[in-house]
């Protein structure tokens, strides 16, 4: 972990609490540093568990942000998708915006979602079938929500991703990244860039999406599953989710099998075509290579601390087979 992130973001969140009323006796414990700091507030004093999240730097407006939480609302209230609710601060606002160090820093404080994420070495086809139902339904409200006034997320298309201006760096930059591993990977975005150039942006494929939708992100508690972490949601490729549905596991022999449980319980929700069906290995490929650049430029996180330079070369071995198939499949 980053001891000096992780310090500075304390005082952020120490800064914010007195916004929302929590009592002398409340404690403050981080609980996860990854793209933003996540702390439990637990106070015995007003009875009171929550999650703040301390936004980073440069990473999102308050209007982004304010956005978010708007989509948030609107699913759990027109589309049956759980998702976590937001606590306004004592002034009736969504987001609590500090200054630390003459630096504007942003807030949300959540209610404490039930639940336990599914079992990431366990994992079977009913919690992808699971997921790929939950999808469907976040899809559907997508295409017919009209969202308010001001509303803006940024963009997960080629030239945010992997193109000119790549949100989360390059992916040539990333750990163990070599001439042969440059070459491969390559071949590989080549082939990416192309097929989504001839997939289009058409309103039926690329619209408002969760863009980190895996199964680490949903929370399950009896027949309750909630919907977390939408702070990487924006305008992408609807079959992008299913991309990151497999997010640091892509190179699993059992990838064939969750992509048929995710289809199933998509399908279950709404139609979809053999066209949309085809480009799913070519998401897996463009969601790896950014995850291979994410991890580049997060040296500080879990993730990169646990995969390393292995997640690079598992990375090669999937570019040379989706090359191999003209970007057909990963397996």
């Amino acid at each position: 972990m980053d001891t000096l992130a992780a310090a500075t973001d304390t005082r952020v969140a120490e800064l914010a609490l007195p916004s929302y009323g929590f009592s002398p006796a409340r404690t403050l414990r981080m609980i996860n540093l990854s793209e933003n700091a996540t702390f439990l507030v637990e106070d015995p004093g007003t009875d009171r568990t929550a999650i703040l999240r301390v936004h980073r730097v440069g990473y999102h407006s308050r209007t982004d942000i304010e956005s978010e939480l708007a989509w948030l609302a609107a699913l759990r209230e027109e589309s049956g998708v759980a998702t976590s609710a937001e606590i306004p601060n004592l002034r009736g606002e969504r987001v609590t915006t500090v200054v630390d160090g003459g630096q504007e820093r942003h807030c949300v404080l959540f209610h404490l979602v039930p639940g336990i994420e599914p079992d990431d070495v366990a994992l079977g086809t009913s919690d992808f079938e699971t997921l790929g139902a939950i999808t469907a339904r976040m899809h559907e409200h997508a295409r017919s929500w009209t969202p308010p006034a001001g509303f803006h997320r940024f963009r997960w298309d080629w030239e945010h991703s992997l193109g000119a201006q790549p949100r989360w760096g390059r992916w040539q930059d990333g750990i163990g990244v070599g001439p042969a591993e440059e070459e491969a990977l390559g071949a590989a975005a080549a082939i990416v860039e192309e097929r989504l150039a001839s997939y289009g942006t058409a309103a039926d494929r690329f619209g408002l999406v969760h863009a980190d939708l895996r199964l680490a992100n949903l929370l399950v508690e009896g027949d309750l599953v909630t919907v977390i972490d939408f702070d990487d949601c924006g305008l992408s490729w609807f079959m992008y989710d299913f991309g990151t549905a497999v997010s640091f596991i892509e190179h699993d022999p059992r990838l064939p099998q969750w992509q048929e449980a995710w289809l199933r319980g998509y399908r279950s929700v709404v139609d979809l075509s053999a066209e949309h069906e085809a480009m799913l290995p070519t998401f897996v490929m463009l969601r790896r290579l950014l995850l291979v650049a994410w991890l580049g430029s997060h040296a500080h996180s879990r993730e990169c601390q646990e995969l390393g330079p292995g997640y690079t070369a598992g990375t090669v071995e999937l570019a040379h087979r989706y090359v191999a198939s003209g970007g057909a499949t990963l397996t």
